[in-house]
């Protein structure tokens, strides 16, 4: 049973929403709606922007990238190309990381939301070092919601609602933490396509048929092996232009909220107590190798008295019988 501490920890703290998704999926029109609707309805937010490389957004971020890092510069400085750019400027942001904490920290018990836009380059922030220590930092003391943006009319091709379900599935046991798959654009659309396709591997089958190339079979086998991930996944359709769906996409939110209390939480203090213990005993094994170093340099330097004084001894005793 949770105490009282513990119930207004839970109370009192934001909701962290982490916005990802392939390049023209409609993220930062998404960052844009939400903060739009916390707005409307007066649900004190941040937002936070951590793509170094985007002119501008159009929304006031709280807490930007672009204010610590200069992009361009980096890429000057480090001689480095646009992904690299990316990549460097968010490994220095980590680095500053906690004083990002602390500004929402600061503000915890009146924050609702804090929304974090990534950049376009999906694979620069879910796969390098710099993204899972945000993500981690984040989730260690805030409750987070991956949020994986969906453009719903590519996906009305199998072959590519495939490859975005794939690597969906890789994000989401990489991360281990509450996931929602939000398919955008529905009102160019409707994404009940592939929800049926998600819950009726038949319906996927059959579509599939239309699709008859030499990725048919790997795809279809994919479909029958990420179907326990399917039953274990929240989804919503929005539209990030008109608003259609902002409301369940909110409840599906708070949703998420809770699974992260109940089911991920535990899993995430669990991997914190084991890291800690990790560190202190291989703090005690380098103490450990340590003091026996000193112990043998002592020993060694023990030997070499001992030998001294016998050298002593012996020229001593060869004087005595001269006399």
């Amino acid at each position: 049973m949770a105490t009282s501490d513990e119930k207004e920890t839970k109370e009192n703290t934001p909701t962290v929403c982490i916005v990802i998704g392939m390049a023209g999926s409609g993220k930062t029109a998404l960052m844009q709606r939400m903060n739009a609707f916390v707005r409307e309805y007066k649900r004190p937010s941040y937002v936070m922007n951590l793509d170094p490389a985007v002119y501008e957004v159009p929304y006031e971020a709280n807490i930007d990238i672009r204010d610590t890092v200069h992009y361009k510069n980096v890429m000057k400085q480090y001689g480095l190309g646009p992904n690299g750019g990316i990549l460097t400027a968010l490994n220095l942001f980590a680095t500053k990381f906690d004083q990002a904490i602390e500004l929402i920290d600061a503000r915890r018990s009146e924050l609702e939301f804090v929304f974090v836009d990534t950049p376009g380059q999906i694979e620069v922030f879910t796969w390098s070092a710099s993204g899972q220590i945000i993500t981690e930092t984040l989730a260690a003391s805030h409750p987070t919601v991956l949020l994986y943006v969906m453009d719903t009319a590519r996906c009305f091709d199998p072959i590519t609602f495939m490859s975005n379900m794939t690597y969906a599935c890789s994000i989401h046991y990489k991360t281990k933490l509450p996931f929602l798959i939000v398919f955008n654009k529905i009102d160019v659309q409707s994404h009940a396509f592939a929800v049926r396709w998600m819950h009726n591997l038949d319906d996927f089958h059959e579509a599939m048929k239309r699709h008859q190339t030499y990725q048919s079979t790997l795809v279809n086998a994919l479909g029958t092996v990420l179907d326990a991930f399917y039953q274990n996944i929240q989804t919503v359709g929005v539209s990030a232009v008109t608003g259609q769906g902002t409301h369940a996409l909110f409840e599906q939110i708070e949703k998420c909220r809770q699974q992260y209390w109940t089911q991920y939480k535990p899993m995430i203090e669990k991997k914190i107590k084991q890291n800690k213990e990790k560190n202190e005993m291989k703090l005690k094994n380098e103490e450990n190798k340590t003091n026996a170093n000193n112990d043998d340099h002592d020993h060694d330097d023990n030997d070499d008295t001992t030998t001294t004084d016998t050298d002593t001894i012996h020229a001593i005793t060869t004087q005595i019988k001269k006399i």
